[in-house]
C-alpha cells in the first residue's frame, strides 16, 4: 500500500491574524447554514444565479493539516513533538521578525531536530540575502514577502509539500536498494535509474558510479552523460590517492563532487561551479552508502551461488570418482601384468602416465572444491614448467610455438602436481585462444626469474593473440567464467587462482599485445 503524502503544515508567526489567515487559505471551509444564506442573499441582491462567494477547493489541491505557534520557542516544541510522534511537518511558514527568537534563530533551532522540512519565510522585511538564509537555515528554504495573495500561499504550500514528498520518496528508494536481493545486472539497472533521478535533483546531467580498488585502480560501473570527456579520471584518482578522504565522506573539488563508501565512489560534475548544499550532499552520501551495500550484497549473492554450483559439481565428481577410481587404478595393474608377460612396448609407460594424469585431474579438482591445503616441498621451477608444457602438448600438437626463458636454479616450496597443472591450464587457455581466433604465427612466451634483492619470483605467460575480452576481465578468475571458447568449463582459471594463492602468491591478468598472466610466488634458495 502506498503511503499517503505528508501535507502537514506549521505556521509560526507572532500575529494571530496572519496565523489564522494562512490556516483559512490552506484548509477549506465547509458550507454552513450561514454561508448558504449569504450566498442566497447575494444572488437576490445582484440578480444573478445562485453562486457561492467562497469557491470550493479544486480536487488537485491537497488536504492540508495546519498547526500554529505564536513564537519561535512554541514552534520548536511543536517540531520536537512531531518528530517524536513520527509525524514531522512537511512545510513550515515562518515569520522573519518576531519578539524573542527571530525567524532566523528559530530556523536554526528547528534544524537541530528536523533538517528535512521545507521552511518558507513570509515577512514584510527582506533585509537578508537568500544566500545568508540558505547558509544558516539549509538549502530547503523559500522566501516570500508580505503582503501576499491567498493563491500565492496555496501555491507555495503545494510546491513545498510536493518537493518534500519527492525527496522523501527518493530517500526511501535509496535506503531500500541495500536490502533488495538482485543479481549484478539488474542491480546496475536499478542504480542507474536512481542515479539519474539524483543527478536531476543535484542539477547535473553528468555522473559516474565506479569502484575504487585498494591499489587506486578505478573500475567504471556505469555513467550518465559525457562525464569521462569532462574530467580526467587518472588525474582525479591521483589527487584522491595523495589526499584520500575518510570513508563515507562527501567532498567537492571545483565543479566535481565525489562521495566514497568503502570501495565505491560516485562522481558528479556540476553544470556551474557552485557549492553543493546540505540536502544535496546528504542524498548523494545516502546513495553512495546504500549503493555500496547493495553492490556488496550482489557480489556476496554471486559468490554464494558459485559456492552452491561448485558444491553440486563436487558431489557429482565425487560420485564419478567413486565409480572411476577402480578402473583408473586398474590401468597400472593391467600394464604391470603385461610387463610380467614380457610384453615390451613403449606404449606401456605412456598408458601408465595417462592413468596417473587422469587420477591427478580428479584429485586436483576435488581439492579445489574442498579447498584442501597444498603440500609444500622444494621443487624446481624449470622442471614444473617443462612438465606443464608437456601436459599441454596434447592440446597444442605443435601448432603454437612455445618459447621459454627460465632461470634454471629457481626453486619454490610447493605442490608439484598443482603447480604443473597451473602452468598447463594457462597454456591451454592461450593455445585455445590463439587457435580459435586463427592468429597468424601463434606464439607463447614463458619467463621465470627471481626479483633482484627480493625473496620472490615472477612467472609470466604471454601470447600474441587478441587479449582477454574487457567485459570478463574483472571476473576472469571467478568460477564458470568463459567466453568464445570451444573447450573448457570455466573452472580452469579459478583453479589456477586458488592454487597460486594457496602457495602464498598472486596472479594478475592484463592485455599487452596479447593476454599476459603474471604469477608472483615466494622463492627459496636453491639446494
Amino acid at each position: 500500500m502506498r503511503e499517503a503524502a505528508n501535507t502537514s503544515v506549521l505556521v509560526i508567526d507572532d500575529e494571530e491574524m496572519v496565523r489564522d489567515n494562512i490556516e483559512e487559505i490552506l484548509i477549506p471551509r465547509k458550507n454552513s447554514a450561514e454561508s448558504e444564506s449569504v450566498d442566497l442573499a447575494a444572488s437576490i441582491l445582484f440578480d444573478s444565479p445562485e453562486k457561492p462567494l467562497l469557491t470550493p477547493r479544486g480536487s488537485n489541491i491537497p488536504n492540508f493539516t495546519v498547526h500554529k505557534a505564536a513564537n519561535g520557542m512554541e514552534g520548536l516544541e511543536l517540531v520536537k513533538k512531531s518528530i517524536i510522534d513520527g509525524k514531522p511537518y512537511a512545510v513550515i511558514f515562518l515569520d522573519m521578525r518576531m519578539p524573542g527568537w527571530d525567524g532566523m534563530e528559530t530556523a536554526e533551532q528547528i534544524r537541530k531536530y528536523d533538517s528535512k522540512a521545507e521552511i518558507i519565510f513570509v515577512t514584510a522585511f527582506s533585509d537578508r540575502s537568500i544566500d545568508d538564509i540558505i547558509a544558516r537555515a539549509g538549502q530547503n528554504v523559500g522566501y516570500h514577502c508580505k503582503p501576499y495573495a491567498a493563491e500565492e500561499i496555496t501555491q507555495l504550500a503545494i510546491k513545498a509539500s510536493s518537493d518534500y514528498n519527492k525527496l522523501r520518496n527518493l530517500e526511501k528508494l535509496i535506503e531500500a536498494i541495500s536490502s533488495i536481493s538482485l543479481d549484478e545486472m539488474h542491480l546496475a539497472s536499478l542504480l542507474r535509474n536512481i542515479l539519474d533521478q539524483l543527478a536531476t535533483y543535484v542539477e547535473t546531467d553528468m555522473a559516474l558510479l565506479g569502484k575504487l580498488h585498494g591499489d587506486y585502480v578505478y573500475e567504471k560501473i556505469f555513467s550518465i552523460g559525457s562525464i569521462e570527456d569532462k574530467i580526467n579520471l587518472e588525474e582525479l584518482v591521483a589527487r584522491l590517492k595523495a589526499a584520500p578522504p575518510s570513508t563515507e565522506e562527501v567532498i567537492q573539488l571545483d565543479d566535481i563532487v565525489f562521495a566514497r563508501m568503502d570501495n565505491y565512489t560516485i562522481f558528479a560534475v556540476l553544470k556551474k561551479q557552485e557549492k553543493l548544499k546540505t540536502e544535496k550532499l546528504y542524498l548523494l552520501k545516502l546513495f553512495v552508502l546504500n549503493a555500496a551495500k547493495a553492490i556488496q550484497n550482489a557480489e556476496l549473492r554471486e559468490k554464494i551461488m558459485q559456492k552452491e554450483k561448485l558444491s553440486a559439481v563436487g558431489k557429482a565428481v565425487s560420485m564419478m570418482m567413486h565409480d572411476l577410481r577402480a578402473p583408473i587404478k586398474n590401468i597400472t595393474v593391467l600394464t604391470g601384468m603385461m610387463r610380467a608377460e614380457h610384453v615390451d612396448s613403449e606404449w606401456l609407460d605412456m598408458i601408465d602416465e595417462c592413468g596417473e594424469q587422469a587420477s591427478e585431474i580428479f584429485e586436483d579438482f576435488l581439492d579445489f572444491i574442498k579447498e584442501t591445503p597444498v603440500r609444500k616441498l622444494p621443487i624446481n621451477v624449470l622442471s614444473i614448467i617443462d612438465e606443464g608444457i608437456k601436459l599441454a602438448e596434447d592440446r597444442n600438437r605443435g601448432r603454437v610455438l612455445i618459447h621459454k626463458n627460465i632461470d634454471s636454479n629457481l626453486v619454490l616450496a610447493g605442490d608439484e602436481s598443482k603447480m604443473k597443472r597451473t602452468i598447463m591450464n594457462l597454456l591451454n587457455n592461450a593455445i585455445d585462444a590463439l587457435i580459435d581466433n586463427k592468429v597468424t604465427n601463434p606464439r607463447i612466451d614463458i619467463t621465470a626469474h627471481k626479483e633482484a634483492s627480493k625473496d620472490h619470483m615472477v612467472i609470466t605467460i604471454q601470447d600474441n593473440g587478441g587479449g582477454v575480452p574487457q567485459e570478463i576481465m574483472k571476473t576472469l578468475f571467478d568460477p564458470f567464467v568463459t567466453k568464445h571458447k570451444n573447450n573448457g568449463t570455466g573452472l580452469g582459471l579459478a583453479i589456477v587462482n586458488q592454487y597460486v594463492k594457496a602457495h602464498g602468491g598472486e596472479i594478475k591478468a592484463e592485455n599487452n599485445n596479447g593476454a599476459l598472466f603474471t604469477i608472483t610466488l615466494p622463492a627459496i634458495a636453491a639446494a
